[in-house]
Formats: structure tokens, C-alpha cells, sequence
């Protein structure tokens, strides 16, 4: 069958490099969750996506801060950038999104992939929320199916679904570049887990094969890097050919099963997340908090002995 899709991105990438549209990407690293936040833009129209971004949490205290935030924002008015997207590649395990800052401070629409109703069915039973907790995705201004176009600026951007760390994982192709969330980190460290609820170290397989199918010089950017042993610096960008050639865990000739078995050993011997119960109760209502109590403060659930 054809992955029409895939296709799609295919030629998009081709021609951006042909014709040199390509985005300008400016990366955002927080070293306390590890996280790139990536601002895109078309340099023709000033036109930007805000991919991944990071709401301080200081677990002890329960307080949230805004620094990681603010920084994307004075850049992206400095360079005189009007935001048109505010992407997640997912509902993250490791850090409380800020979309809903930066939409109130730089505008722009909260988008997703589609499959994040999946997420919100399953997390609203891990952490009993209430019936109003709507489980349709409508926390976000967009949901993103496979293959779904939309514009930044003069760029056209293709959602991907990409899923095995969760079901609901999108990257998403611009122009020369795709944004790949948590699905590969760079080679000389691997994949994404698959041991959360909904993951499946297969379906991540199918879905990094599938985007090592895109065209080799394609520019990959990642939402995280754990510094690998031996590496000094944190990096965040490498290439499709990098990928296929030297990703210790699914380089080219890796086989599913082998990668299956793989995968399934290492997850079975890693711990939670730091801020997996506060960010995806967070991340799962697009970046907002829990309705508040009737005393005005909201908060988020500890389930015991669940995860």
C-alpha cells in the first residue's frame, strides 16, 4: 500500500532543498528536563511555529515559573515573528507544556496530534478524573491527523503519526526539516522508550523506519538529548543519513523483532519519569491546569502503586 503521506513529505523536502525554502530554526535547551524547544519560521514572511515548549515546575513546591517560556517569547519578538503554531509532538512525560502562556503572550493555535484522545482515555482512568474531563481532545485548538497539511506562512507543514513511544506521537515535516518529538534522540543514544501506557516498541519501529524513508540529507530535529557517554556537549539536530547509519538501536539492518527485544529489556529496566504525574495530567488538557477547587488552587493527583 502507499504511504501517501509519507510520499508527500517526500517531495516537499526534495523541492524545499532545490528551490533553497527552507525554515530558520532557533533552538531552546533546558537542561533541568533535558528538553529542545524549537522555534520555526519562515524567513519570507516572519510566519513561526513554537514546537515543544517548557513550563518551569519545581516539584518540591508545586510552583510553576516561566523563564524557560519567556526566552522563546523575546526572541520571537525580536526577530519580529508573529506565531502561528504552538506544536507538541505529544502529551510529554518529562516536563508541563507552556502553550498556553505562549498563546496568551504570542497568539498562535495549540495543535496535536489527533490520537491524543487515546492518551486523555487512558490517563483519565490512571488518575480518576471527574466526567467533565472531556476525553475529545478539545483542550486544543487543532488536531492533526496523518498526512494533514497546514500552512506556515509560505511553508507547508505535514503532520506525521508516528507512534510506539505513545500512540498519540506526531512529527511534523517543514520544508528541509522534520520535528520528531521523543519517537529517535540522537544516534550515539537511541530511541524513546515504549513502556508507558499505550506504547509498543513495533509500532515505534514501523514509525522510525518510516521516517528514515524521508530523503537522507533531511535535517532531524529532536525534542530531547540525554548526553551520551563519551559526548561532552548537548546536541539536538543530525540527519536522516545519520540515522540510518549510526543509531546504536535501529540503524539500518536492525530487524523489528530484534529491535522488539531490545527495547522491551531495556524498558523493563528503567524507572519513571522525574515529572510523569505532574506533566501528563498537565499535557493531556494541552498545557492548562486541573480546574481549581472550591478554595481557587488547583492540583494535580499522586496515584500509589498504579504506574
Amino acid at each position: 500500500m502507499t504511504d501517501t503521506a509519507l510520499a508527500t513529505a517526500v517531495a516537499q523536502i526534495d523541492q524545499a532543498r532545490a528551490s533553497g525554502r527552507v525554515p530558520r530554526v532557533k533552538t531552546f535547551f533546558d537542561p533541568a528536563t533535558f528538553t529542545a524547544t524549537h522555534v520555526v519560521w519562515d524567513a519570507a514572511t516572519g510566519k513561526a511555529a513554537v514546537i515543544d515548549s517548557v513550563l518551569d515546575f519545581d516539584q518540591p513546591s508545586g510552583r510553576t515559573s516561566t523563564a524557560s517560556a519567556d526566552a522563546v517569547i523575546a526572541f520571537v519578538r525580536e526577530q519580529g515573528l508573529e506565531a502561528e503554531w504552538l506544536l507538541e509532538t505529544h502529551a510529554h512525560a518529562d516536563h508541563l507544556s507552556a502553550a498556553p502562556y505562549l498563546k496568551e503572550q504570542l497568539g498562535g493555535k495549540i495543535a496535536i496530534g489527533a490520537e491524543i484522545r487515546t492518551v486523555q482515555g487512558v490517563f483519565a482512568g490512571v488518575f480518576n478524573e471527574p466526567d467533565s474531563f472531556a476525553t475529545d481532545g478539545s483542550q486544543f485548538d487543532r488536531l492533526l491527523a496523518d498526512g494533514e497539511q497546514v500552512v506556515l506562512g509560505e511553508l507547508a507543514l505535514i503532520a506525521l503519526h508516528v507512534p510506539g513511544h505513545t500512540p498519540a506521537c506526531m512529527a511534523y515535516v517543514i520544508g528541509d526539516a522534520v520535528f520528531v518529538g521523543d519517537t529517535l534522540f540522537m544516534p550515539d543514544y537511541g530511541t524513546a522508550r515504549c513502556d508507558f501506557p499505550g506504547g509498543d516498541a513495533r509500532a515505534l519501529y514501523r514509525s522510525v523506519r518510516r521516517l528514515l524513508a524521508l530523503p537522507a540529507e533531511t535535517r532531524v530535529f529532536l525534542c530531547h538529548d540525554y548526553l551520551a557517554p563519551g559526548r561532552s556537549d548537548y546536541v539536538w539536530e543530525t540527519t536522516v543519513a545519520a540515522q540510518r547509519a549510526g543509531n546504536v538501536q535501529i540503524h539500518d539492518g536492525i530487524a523489528e523483532d530484534e529491535f522488539a527485544a531490545m527495547r522491551e529489556a531495556r524498558d523493563a529496566t528503567l524507572g519513571m519519569p522525574r515529572l510523569i504525574l505532574p506533566s501528563v495530567q498537565v499535557n493531556i488538557r494541552a498545557g492548562h491546569f486541573p480546574e481549581p477547587e472550591a478554595n481557587g488552587v488547583s492540583y494535580l493527583k499522586l496515584p500509589l502503586n498504579l504506574l
